[in-house]
């Protein structure tokens, strides 16, 4: 088990955009750090992904560099750099990336990125960068 850096005690500084261009290969998200019982996570992002929901949570994503879109099934929400939106919980929607974005994503611990829809995609949770 990989050991968890703390993000406790003397304060530290953090850059989200360096830590997601370090990530390998697209849709791996990594946690960055932790607040209480939410995480701070980082990802590149190209292509499609798969329709999910997160029954008992929100989901917040910061787009860091590019442009991304989240598609609902009735509609669409597209995030530039600095932008910010939040999915509702029991949302389903399909994030979609036409070039390379990275974003930043707040979430409880232990939601899985797939949400209700287990797939290739699906990543292990608590994987630091």
């Amino acid at each position: 088990m990989q050991a968890i850096p703390s993000t406790r005690g003397q304060g530290i500084a953090i850059d989200p955009l360096d830590k997601a261009r370090r990530i390998d290969g697209f849709w791996q998200q990594r946690v960055i750090a932790e607040m209480n019982d939410y995480q701070f996570k980082v990802a590149r992002l190209e292509g499609e992904f798969v329709w999910h929901r997160h029954a008992d949570t929100d989901e917040t994503f910061i787009v860091l560099e590019g442009e991304l879109r989240i598609d609902f099934r009735d509609g669409a929400m597209t995030l530039r750099a600095g932008e910010i939106g939040v999915v509702p919980k029991g949302m389903e929607h399909k994030p979609f990336a036409a070039t390379e974005v990275k974003i930043m994503l707040i979430e409880p611990r232990g939601v899985v990125n797939t949400g209700d829809a287990p797939s290739d995609r699906t990543v292990p949770n608590d994987l630091w960068i």
